[in-house]
């Protein structure tokens, strides 16, 4: 481990919280982001903007160029992600089990994210049924819990946080892949009925998987596994997530 990510601190603040999401949701595959443009959607002034992110690096949590943008790390995007899953959860919670209106739902889950345990995330998720996208249907991402898929999370309902630990890799959905990136199937999101479906095509847990192809719009995504080719829906593309090397 590096002095950088030794420096990390436990407690992460919310200001760090909102400058990482907003990273994630403004980088496109973990492309670099302006910080001209973080300045924009956060509307902070672009120095203050500058000073944070040079806070970020030191932390360890950004890769920071004046030219290039900044990139979120391995830890940033772990932070980005789980602070993320609590907004669009939260959103979906306010939406479909409290019947909020959505011209509200969004400032009210950025109010409660930064509050949110990771006890009542677990249960917000089984609780909706382990839910694929926000009301604006952004993608979720995958709960940082060592479970191979929401059934298996089902199973260990009655276990702690604590019993249950964390995975340490961050994982990405098969849609997110570029043309002729591999992953290592890791977790797949939905009830038995999902897992039966996927292991009928040949998609299962520990599956070595290569995108070909990605149709434009809403078009199939095409992959390679076990020496098949699949053109498989985006429906299964965003519930399937892989570990690749980094």
């Amino acid at each position: 481990m590096s002095s950088i990510e030794k420096s990390t601190p436990k407690k992460i603040t919310p200001s760090i919280q909102e400058y990482l999401e907003t990273i994630y949701k403004l980088s496109h595959n973990g492309e670099r982001v302006k910080t001209t443009k973080i300045s924009k959607n956060l509307e902070i002034s672009p120095g203050s903007v500058t000073q944070m992110i040079k806070k970020l690096e030191e932390l360890g949590y950004v890769n920071y160029s004046q030219y290039k943008g900044v990139k979120l790390t391995k830890t940033g995007l772990k932070e980005a992600k789980k602070v993320t899953r609590k907004h669009r959860l939260l959103e979906r919670f306010l939406r479909d089990i409290l019947k909020l209106k959505d011209n509200i739902i969004h400032e009210q889950a950025c109010e409660m994210e930064h509050s949110l345990s990771d006890e009542a995330e677990r249960a917000m998720c089984q609780v909706l049924e382990h839910p694929d996208k926000c009301p604006g249907e952004s993608l979720i991402p995958a709960c940082d819990f060592p479970f191979k898929s929401c059934e298996e999370c089902m199973t260990h309902r009655s276990e702690e946080v604590s019993e249950v630990g964390k995975r340490n890799e961050n994982l990405i959905p098969i849609m997110e892949l570029k043309k002729n990136q591999e992953g290592k199937i890791s977790f797949i999101r939905g009830d038995y009925k999902v897992i039966r479906r996927l292991l009928d095509m040949g998609i299962t847990i520990g599956a070595m998987i290569n995108v070909i192809k990605v149709a434009p719009l809403s078009g199939p995504v095409e992959v390679a596994i076990r020496g098949s080719k699949l053109a498989i829906g985006r429906d299964i593309a965003c519930n399937v997530f892989v570990e690749i090397e980094e």
